[in-house]
C-alpha cells in the first residue's frame, strides 16, 4: 500500500453529500484511512495559465484541504483555499455530476495538461480523455451485441418507426443523467409527437430510443468494475408506477448476485475500460441487456459494501496504487 499521497477531488460541494450513500465520499474516507492527504475543489475554479518566455503551462484550482468523517452534519473540516498547481498532486479524482455538457467535456480539456503518472503528472480517474470519448449512453452502441434494440437519432419518422415496430419503447436525453427526462411510452400512447416537439424545440441534441424491458421490474442491475474488472452489483427495483429505477425517484437498492450473463457482458468490455484508463466504471444491466456504461461520476459503493460485506472504494484504491506503481 502506497502511502503520502496527496489527493484532489473535483467535485461538488462537499457540504451538501449524503454521508451514507455518496459514493465520492466513500473514496475520500478510504484514500483518508490510508494515510492519503486529501484535498477538494470544484470544477469553476480551474485555471489553465499558458506558458510563454520558456515558462510551462500550469493548470491550477482553488484547493482546500480536507479532512472526513462519517458524523452526519458534521461530517468535513476544510483548510484555507490556496491556489494550487495540480500537477503537484499524485491523484485526481474527477467527481463532478454531469450533465455531460460542453463546460464538463472542458473540464476534460484542461484535465489533459496534467494527466499521468511521474513528476509533474497526477494521476486523473477516470482518464479525462476516455471520459470524453465515452458519452454513457453512446460507448455502449459499439457493443450491439450485447444492447437490446436501439435507435439515436434526430429524425421524428425514424422514432416513429421504432415504436411500430417495438410497440413499447423508452425514450431518453442522449446526455442526461439520473433517470431526468426518461419517459416510457406504449403502442398506444398518444403523447410521443408532443414529447418530441418539446424535446426538439429546447435542444439541438439527438434523443436515444430503446425497447422497453419488462425485467425492468424486477430491477435494474448496477455492476461496479474496478480496472475492467466486476468487484460486485446492486440491483435498483423501481417504484410502483415508476419506470425509473434510479433511487433518487424512489428506487429501492437491493441485494444481487452476478449472472452468468454479467459475467459474460464484463468480460466483453473489461478489457476497453482497462485499456481506456476508466478505473471506477457503473455499468447498468436490465435482464440480459447492457443499458449504459456509466464513466463520468458512477454510484454504487456504500450500498456494495452495506450488502455485500466488501470494500469496494478498498478494491478501487488498489486498482490506483497500481498504476501509480507501474
Amino acid at each position: 500500500m502506497l502511502s503520502g499521497l496527496d489527493v484532489a477531488v473535483q467535485m461538488d460541494p462537499l457540504e451538501g453529500v449524503d454521508i451514507n450513500g455518496d459514493s465520492t465520499f466513500a473514496m475520500m474516507l478510504e484514500a483518508q484511512a490510508r494515510g492519503y492527504r486529501l484535498f477538494v475543489y470544484g470544477v469553476e475554479s480551474l485555471a489553465l495559465l499558458e506558458g510563454g518566455q520558456g515558462d510551462k503551462t500550469r493548470l491550477t484550482a482553488s484547493v482546500r484541504p480536507v479532512t472526513v468523517r462519517r458524523e452526519k452534519g458534521n461530517h468535513a473540516t476544510f483548510g484555507e483555499a490556496k491556489r494550487t498547481d495540480l500537477s503537484e498532486m499524485d491523484v485526481i479524482l474527477m467527481r463532478q455530476d454531469p450533465p455531460f455538457d460542453m463546460a464538463y467535456i472542458t473540464a476534460t480539456h484542461l484535465l489533459e495538461h496534467v494527466h499521468g503518472v511521474g513528476p509533474g503528472k497526477a494521476l486523473v480517474v477516470n482518464d479525462p480523455r476516455s471520459v470524453r470519448d465515452s458519452p454513457e449512453k453512446l460507448l455502449v452502441t459499439h457493443y450491439p451485441e450485447l444492447m437490446p434494440p436501439t435507435l439515436v437519432t434526430w429524425d421524428v419518422g425514424e422514432i416513429r418507426a421504432f415504436r411500430q415496430k417495438w410497440k413499447d419503447i423508452i425514450v431518453k436525453p442522449l446526455f442526461g443523467n439520473g433517470g431526468s427526462g426518461v419517459f416510457r411510452i406504449r403502442e398506444d400512447d398518444q403523447n410521443l409527437n408532443a414529447l418530441l416537439e418539446m424535446h426538439f424545440a429546447r435542444s439541438r441534441e439527438p434523443l436515444m430510443i430503446q425497447r422497453y424491458e419488462a425485467a425492468v421490474r424486477k430491477g435494474d442491475k448496477r455492476i461496479i468494475l474496478a480496472d475492467g474488472k466486476p468487484i460486485g452489483a446492486i440491483n435498483r427495483v423501481p417504484a410502483e408506477g415508476e419506470a425509473r429505477s434510479n433511487m433518487h425517484v424512489g428506487g429501492v437498492a437491493q441485494r444481487v448476485e452476478l449472472t452468468p450473463r454479467d459475467i459474460e457482458i464484463c468480460n466483453a468490455i473489461g478489457p476497453m475500460l482497462k485499456e481506456c484508463g476508466l478505473i471506477f466504471v457503473g455499468i447498468d444491466v436490465i435482464g440480459d441487456w447492457l443499458t449504459e456504461i456509466n464513466v463520468t461520476s458512477p454510484t454504487g459503493l456504500q450500498e456494495l459494501e452495506r450488502f455485500d460485506g466488501i470494500n469496494p472504494a478498498g478494491l478501487l484504491w488498489d486498482c490506483i496504487e497500481s498504476r501509480l506503481s507501474a
